[in-house]
């Protein structure tokens, strides 16, 4: 639990139901706020609103404090994205490695011997269906029939949190119980009225919490990651328009300020190796679009059963994949690299892929695994 409507009414939906059922709290960050006032991470409220839900269903629950996994798994991996200059979203990138690294890594791992099922608030759906799976070295048989979990897309699409989930391993999805999937914001919302939970009116959470309120995110990471002065250049004229303090403070579509010129600007491409920024004028530039990816770091979560077109470099895989949370799919072509690295042609350019970037990737409402961008550009489609 988090302290959130969400997995407060997560916990009444199952507290009406025969498990021996018990909540648990994750304490992800060690320090109230890197300025040291009281703003920033207020995990201390959040626990608070545990204990007051867990009280009104008469719940145990416990504190686990996961802030040196949070920190190795999740912090430190993000901090070597943003010095080599990519931008991950820190919303999204921190999300999906607490999800799969921390909640369903650490703290899977840290109850297990009690646990069965760890039942979440995410707006996701849970499946069982059989498939033709390769055959364990024992047996005399190439392929054998399992049932196994497809983690799908919520009802509720504005709110569906596969992209955040999309890296969670097999193992894991199999204890996950997603009670909201089926419901939409609005109804959890209702529900959390109707039952009179403490959490009812509480506001949404947005971002990420070690950022403190006070904090711009960009200002919070230049305590972590040093300055590093360069140019930043007109795509289309080469001419220096100013200087930035660093890659990382820029992503590929962002709007930036640069004072003296007739239209907005926007980031069109970063150099790494020369340390530059180039911008294009207005938003509708064709530099700021994308139609071919190279994505590396990609995990099926079935990871025994990619689909077999992914090996075929003439047609591909047809799939539809999000490159950020709140888009809707689009249709993409897969093809495989090697192991753990994919080409994808997309149907339609995009704007804004940007390297560092996840790619979730969709059949259907079936979300089926991720990467993360590499390198994007515009090129010939398979």
């Amino acid at each position: 639990m988090s302290g959130g409507v969400d997995s407060s009414v997560t916990a009444r939906l199952l507290a009406d139901q025969d498990y021996d059922l018990s909540a648990v709290f994750m304490r992800n960050w060690d320090t109230r706020d890197e300025s040291g006032t009281d703003k920033g991470c207020e995990w201390e409220k959040d626990w608070e609103d545990v204990q007051r839900v867990c009280k009104m269903l008469d719940l145990p629950c416990k504190m686990v404090d996961l802030s040196r996994e949070y920190w190795t798994r999740v912090f430190e991996p993000s901090l070597e994205l943003w010095e080599r200059g990519e931008t991950p979203n820190p919303d999204v990138w921190c999300n999906r490695l607490a999800c799969r690294e921390v909640k369903f890594g650490a703290l899977l791992d840290r109850v297990a011997p009690d646990t069965q099922w760890l039942a979440t608030g995410h707006y996701a759906r849970k499946e069982w269906t059989q498939s033709l799976t390769p055959a364990s070295n024992q047996s005399s048989e190439l392929y054998s029939m399992r049932i196994r979990p497809q983690l799908l897309r919520a009802a509720d699409r504005r709110k569906d949190q596969t992209y955040y989930l999309s890296s969670i391993k097999e193992a894991s999805l199999r204890k996950a119980l997603f009670p909201l999937g089926d419901l939409t914001k609005v109804e959890v919302r209702a529900m959390a009225k109707q039952y009179s939970l403490p959490t009812a009116e509480r506001e949404e959470s947005m971002g990420i919490c070690f950022v403190g309120e006070k904090h711009k995110f960009n200002e919070f990471l230049s305590q972590y990651v040093p300055p590093k002065p360069g140019e930043i250049i007109d795509f289309d004229t080469d001419q220096v328009l100013g200087q930035h303090q660093g890659l990382w403070n820029y992503t590929i579509g962002q709007r930036t300020k640069i004072g003296g010129l007739p239209n907005k600007t926007f980031v069109a491409d970063k150099d790494v190796a020369k340390n530059i920024v180039y911008v294009v004028q207005g938003g509708d530039h064709p530099a700021l679009y994308r139609n071919r990816m190279n994505v590396r770091d990609f995990e099926w979560i079935w990871p025994d059963s990619p689909p077999l077109a992914v090996f075929d470099h003439i047609n591909g895989f047809k799939t539809r994949l999000k490159h950020r949370h709140m888009m809707e799919t689009v249709p993409a072509t897969m093809v495989r690299l090697d192991d753990k690295r994919m080409t994808i042609s997309l149907d339609q350019p995009e704007k804004g892929i940007a390297p560092g970037q996840t790619v979730s990737v969709y059949h259907g409402d079936w979300c089926m695994g991720c990467g993360v961008v590499e390198i994007a550009y515009q090129g010939d489609p398979f």
